[in-house]
């Protein structure tokens, strides 16, 4: 499976590198655009979720990095839960 990485921007201006089994992010996020949080929490549950239940369906198991790195997102997206104009900016794509 295609491995790649997506590079966030948080609204404090931190960056964090994260990882996907499969290019789904490609589906969901376009480099150097910005989303309101809920939206982008929204489509990066999905986007992860599909692509951990690619790794299902070709080896049997869900892709516990998937998993792990959605959780890691959820942690940090933490802060700005309920705060209107936070928005997370998708930097670009590693493949």
């Amino acid at each position: 499976m295609p491995v790649m990485h997506f590079h966030l921007r948080w609204p404090d201006g931190q960056s964090t590198r994260c990882y996907s089994p499969s290019l789904v992010i490609k589906d969901y996020f376009r480099p150097g655009t910005v989303y309101p949080l809920p939206e982008f929490m929204r489509d990066v549950r999905t986007a992860l979720g599909i692509a951990s239940e690619r790794v299902r369906a070709k080896f049997g198991h869900p892709c516990s990095l998937a998993l792990g790195q959605l959780a890691r997102i959820e942690t940090l997206a933490e802060p700005w839960q309920g705060e209107p104009s936070a928005q997370v900016e998708v930097l670009h794509f590693e493949e």
